[in-house]
């Protein structure tokens, strides 16, 4: 026996590739192997596509060794090919019965709402059912650095920095879209999903799981509305990644955005500016105003969190409020109901039914996406208002672009003339909103 090929754990279904199939085909070919042991056909090829293959090469001038333990078939002769591709398309057709059997037993869960069975997701303990509440904590807290302005992929480094995200042992990096899937799953509030879809009852509503939530329909949505919003292409907001101001401040003369600049000569430990607030020519300005960027930094910041302060002492601690278009919402879903039963009851005809379907499913999608906004913004505010009690150098940058844009609208910085001078804060001028 020249060597043994393993492919137990490499299913022989369709487009699935086995390296140790294709190295035994290989050396086969080469002639560095006589022959083929298996166990059973179908353990070697349920695919007909895989079994041509191999077929082709025993039907080379070549002879060829082929031998099974449960079956007497050889194919190095024509009788047993023929026997050979027979049993193949037996084996595949129980696999694609057995295929649809289990995707009908998980659509079946799926409607009853309950757990299809696999590895519990991030969040919840082992059988899927009871939350864990330390990852739970995580998961929420995600959420809300999302509603303060934190890109995913600044929490996603965190999370892999604290070893989190990792639902079982055997993970390595966690991907960008795994743990935006985690933040924004419809099981957190409690939906049910089939291949990736929010499934829908017989009356048109979201199927609820049996398992404990993480979110409520409010929180999930406002965060869903967030990472949407995120993706869709707004050139007019560039902000930066490392310099506070950057995107925000503009030039006092020619109202260009001014950015944050590096200091080359800067060094730890130098008295020199660090970076520096530069009108660029590059990016279409004048080049004539610039300012060092840490005094800049250290009076906004101050000037924002003496403001956002002396709001919410002011304010009063109002009741929730509540969506204003919440009974039209459920007035379309009760008329989308009302359509579905009364075509399961024959009262009207099918094509009646999707006649008068898009009309009520685009109002339907375009309230749910109005309550989500107006979910976002009310939890976007009270996120930011807890991050005043913060360190507010502590919090990540884009948290710290939240906060201040939550105040101002811009900050125009105004020439302050050649040579070395001491920072004038007369010369920053704060456009608040």
């Amino acid at each position: 026996m020249a060597a043994v090929a393993v492919m137990h754990h490499h299913p022989v279904k369709r487009n699935v590739r086995r390296p140790e199939f294709e190295l035994m085909l290989s050396d086969l070919a080469a002639g560095l192997i006589d022959g083929v042991v298996a166990y059973d056909l179908d353990r070697l090829a349920r695919q007909p596509r895989d079994l041509e293959r191999l077929i082709e090469l025993y039907e080379e001038p070549k002879r060829r060794l082929f031998a099974t333990v449960t079956n007497d078939l050889n194919l190095g002769t024509a009788d047993g090919r023929t026997m050979a591709r027979v049993m193949v398309a037996f084996a595949n057709k129980s696999s694609h019965d057995a295929s649809r059997r289990i995707q009908r037993k998980h659509l079946e869960l799926a409607r009853l709402g309950k757990p299809s069975g696999g590895p519990a997701p991030y969040g919840w303990l082992k059988g899927g059912v009871k939350v864990d509440p330390e990852a739970a904590a995580h998961v929420r807290e995600a959420q809300q650095q999302l509603l303060a302005g934190v890109r995913i992929g600044t929490i996603r480094t965190e999370w892999q920095k604290r070893g989190l995200g990792h639902p079982r042992a055997g993970t390595k990096r966690l991907a960008h879209h795994h743990l935006e899937h985690m933040l924004t799953n419809p099981r957190l509030c409690g939906y049910r999903t089939h291949r990736g879809e929010l499934l829908l009852d017989d009356s048109n509503r979201p199927v609820i799981g049996e398992w404990e939530t993480i979110n409520t329909v409010e929180e999930w949505e406002a965060v869903c509305v967030v990472v949407a919003e995120r993706k869709q292409k707004d050139p007019g907001r560039m902000l930066a990644r490392k310099y506070l101001l950057s995107g925000i401040a503009r030039c006092a003369l020619c109202h260009t955005k001014i950015r944050g600049q590096a200091n080359r000569l800067w060094k730890p430990g130098s008295k020199a500016a660090k970076f520096t607030y530069q009108c660029s020519v590059v990016n279409g300005g004048c080049g004539k105003v610039g300012r060092v960027g840490e005094p800049v930094d250290e009076f906004i910041i101050s000037l924002v969190l003496a403001e956002q302060r002396e709001r919410a002492a002011a304010s009063t601690v109002a009741p929730a409020e509540q969506w204003p278009r919440a009974a039209e919402l459920a007035s379309v879903e009760a008329d989308l109901a009302e359509l579905t039963q009364a075509a399961k009851a024959q009262k009207i005809t099918v094509s009646t039914l999707l006649l008068l379907l898009p009309d009520l499913e685009r109002r339907r999608d375009e309230l749910k996406l109005e309550r989500g906004r107006f979910n976002k913004a009310r939890q976007q505010a009270e996120s930011l208002s807890a991050d005043i009690g913060e360190d507010f150098h502590s919090l990540p940058i884009e948290r710290q672009q939240a906060l201040i844009l939550h105040s101002l609208s811009a900050v125009l910085i105004h020439p302050a003339g050649k040579g070395r001078r001491k920072f004038d804060p007369s010369l920053i001028e704060p456009v608040w909103r």
